[in-house]
């Protein structure tokens, strides 16, 4: 028998209100993304960092502990980052320099088509288009070299965080709901051992990735062999959406340098089956059930943080949703969430979970 009278009625508003929040609050988040991109990021940073200068503080004073922690992290970031604007710059130049090639390959592959009688899309003749082609490239490019004056901002955030980190921890400690104190922590250890957990895989696998796309392009013979294995060190740090992007350049690469199409399949091949075997067998034994997620969700995550944020939210989708995801395993009423959008059930463990009730119960 259907609901009807004031229960239902209460409960009808009770969702349409809900929808109204929850589209008030996405819109506010794409529109102060000039302010909260920066800080998500530090956040992140933040949590990475942490543990590394918790350990550092057990051997140093803790301002130097913070001094080693931040150096450190810059010093790695503009490694990473001018290896990553080198490679990018060059193959940019180069698909500039050969688009027409491409689009004289693509021209010919349409010519054959339509004498076996099959017929191309108008709109995708855009797509090969010279001058498309070359904003595409120098726009990727462009995008991949952030202003200094966003980084300087996230480095504040960094520095003035892990400042801050042990001061936060004990005032939550100290709150005067031990339930909500203790849940609240254990949150935040967890969500930041699984967001170091993340950055190692992929490190390893985006290093594995490159190593393999370098050997293949030199075995291939296709030109810029190291600048390629640096775009795939880089893009796979973006799960399923790098990978195909990886893959897709250096094969329309292949397409402009060799004069049979055969090797140019090879490399496609070769490459995709990498990508393959590590996406599939070598990432779940590495990672284990700790960072299970859902493909799906994934790459829901990448695109939808992608259309809030950009370019940022495309590094960004993976953990966020980490985050989310460990809010709701640790709380109860919310653990179905993170048992039907992860990559299944988690075990039960030994010890009691303890629920988070709202400060102000």
């Amino acid at each position: 028998m259907s609901e009807t009278g004031p229960t239902g009625s209460r409960r009808g508003v009770t969702v349409v209100t809900s929808l109204i929040f929850v589209i008030v609050l996405l819109i506010a988040i794409r529109w102060a993304g000039g302010f909260l991109k920066p800080v998500a990021l530090a956040l992140f940073i933040i949590a990475v960092t942490w543990p590394i200068k918790n350990a550092l503080q057990k051997v140093m004073p803790p301002l130097l502990a913070l001094a080693v922690t931040v150096i450190s992290t810059i010093v790695v970031f503009v490694i990473f980052a001018t290896l990553v604007i080198w490679g990018f710059s060059r193959m940019a130049t180069s698909f500039v320099d050969a688009a027409w090639q491409l689009q004289a390959a693509y021209q010919d592959a349409v010519a054959w088509l339509g004498e076996k009688g099959f017929s191309v899309a108008s709109s995708l003749n855009d797509i090969f288009n010279v001058g498309l082609i070359a904003r595409t490239a120098r726009q990727v490019t462009g995008q991949a070299s952030t202003t200094l004056s966003f980084w300087l901002v996230v480095l504040a955030y960094v520095v003035l965080g892990l400042t801050e980190v042990d001061k936060l921890r004990h005032k939550i400690a100290a709150l005067s709901k031990p339930e909500f104190a203790s849940a609240a922590i254990r949150i935040a250890d967890a969500t930041a051992k699984k967001f170091g957990r993340y950055m190692l895989v992929r490190t390893q696998m985006s290093a594995m990735t490159g190593v393999l796309f370098w050997s293949s392009a030199t075995l291939t013979g296709l030109d810029f062999p190291v600048e390629w294995g640096v775009i795939a060190f880089a893009l796979n740090y973006i799960p399923f959406i790098g990978s195909v992007i990886a893959t897709v350049f250096p094969s329309l690469y292949g397409v402009i340098q060799f004069e049979h199409w055969e090797t140019a399949l090879a490399l496609f091949v070769c490459l995709n089956l990498i990508q393959f075997i590590i996406g599939n067998y070598v990432e779940p034994m590495v990672s284990g059930s700790t960072l299970s997620i859902s493909p799906f969700v994934v790459v829901f995550s990448i695109f939808f943080w992608t259309f809030m944020w950009g370019l940022f939210g495309t590094f960004l989708g993976v953990p966020i949703t980490i985050a989310l995801l460990t809010v709701c395993e640790n709380i109860p009423s919310l653990k179905w969430v993170a048992d039907i959008l992860g990559g299944g059930p988690r075990k039960q463990k030994t010890r009691r979970k303890l629920s988070l009730p709202s400060p102000g119960q």
